[in-house]
């Protein structure tokens, strides 16, 4: 059966002068109108569509592809604003996302962009945004365990540090004095439990700590420079935000693994950059 704003393979069961009707099982048949037909199509292909109601509540089919789904978290800019009913929202397709004035937190303009969930409308099953983020995650204790990489999406900026959707189900925070360069609203990146509170609540940092953060570094630090040639133009005098964008750690975290390897006798220091040594004792995370 067809999920109503997810994507789905479905089978051509007719051709109209409309375009296309698709197999929907229980929802019954569904248009994909013919300005979205693919070139080369075949009898009995099946079609990766999306499926979504249009502005007269018909059942509808796109090839094209949104940037999330019923269900999921996304960081969307506004294009524009109807003063009786919402702010809608560029989501990847021709339709605009509506994101309600009743599920908005605070005033949006054209050109910001804004952290959602995208849910179907209970009462006329169309699909809309919710900046009311809190409604939408999971009241499950998170079963993380401390040190435990996760996907984190930056959702707000609070004095504390930044409120962050863990693995797209629960809620967390970066706490300011361990971060060392600013962060997105809407951004996402990778980060490690920190710990986690006896209400639920998930404490985050961008680096995991000690040994556990360092032997894979070094790891990656020996790749990189294999890679290029034996040559890397990082060294411990390196920016903390080309670090951050390059090996995704900290500066402090990126010092110690070049401390490991210089030790080791597998690096030496070329002012500026790191260049590759012969070691044959080296062994990896050693």
């Amino acid at each position: 059966m067809a999920l109503l704003g997810k994507r789905n393979l479905l089978s051509v069961v007719r051709e109209s002068a409309p375009g296309l009707y698709l197999d929907g099982g229980a929802l019954g048949e569904i248009l994909l109108p013919g300005r979205y037909i693919p070139a080369g199509l075949k009898p009995k292909d099946k079609l990766d569509v999306f499926v979504y109601r249009d502005s007269e509540d018909r059942l509808v089919a796109t090839t094209e592809i949104p940037l999330a789904t019923v269900g999921e978290f996304a960081c969307l800019k506004v294009v524009s604003i109807n003063d009786r009913i919402g702010t809608f929202l560029d989501w990847g397709l021709a339709k605009d996302l509506l994101l309600p004035f009743r599920e908005q937190v605070k005033p949006l303009r054209v050109g910001q962009s804004v952290v959602v969930f995208i849910q179907l409308d209970p009462k006329t099953e169309r699909i809309m945004a919710s900046a009311r983020l809190h409604r939408h995650l999971s009241r499950e204790r998170p079963l993380y365990r401390n040190s435990q990489p996760v996907n984190l999406l930056i959702t707000g900026d609070t004095p504390l540090g930044y409120q962050a959707i863990v693995e797209d189900s629960h809620g967390g925070l970066l706490y300011r004095d361990n971060i060392k360069t600013p962060l997105q609203i809407g951004q996402r990146l990778r980060g490690f439990v920190r710990n986690i509170r006896s209400n639920g609540q998930i404490d985050l940092s961008l680096d995991a700590a000690g040994y556990q953060r360092v032997a894979p570094l070094t790891n990656q630090i020996i790749q990189a420079l294999t890679s290029n040639g034996g040559k890397l133009a990082f060294d411990d005098e390196s920016s903390p935000e080309t670090i951050r964008e390059t090996f995704s750690v900290s500066k402090k975290a990126f010092k110690q693994a070049l401390g490991k390897l210089y030790k080791a006798r597998r690096i030496r220091f070329t002012n500026p950059g790191i260049q590759l040594l012969d070691n044959s004792s080296w062994t990896p995370g050693g």
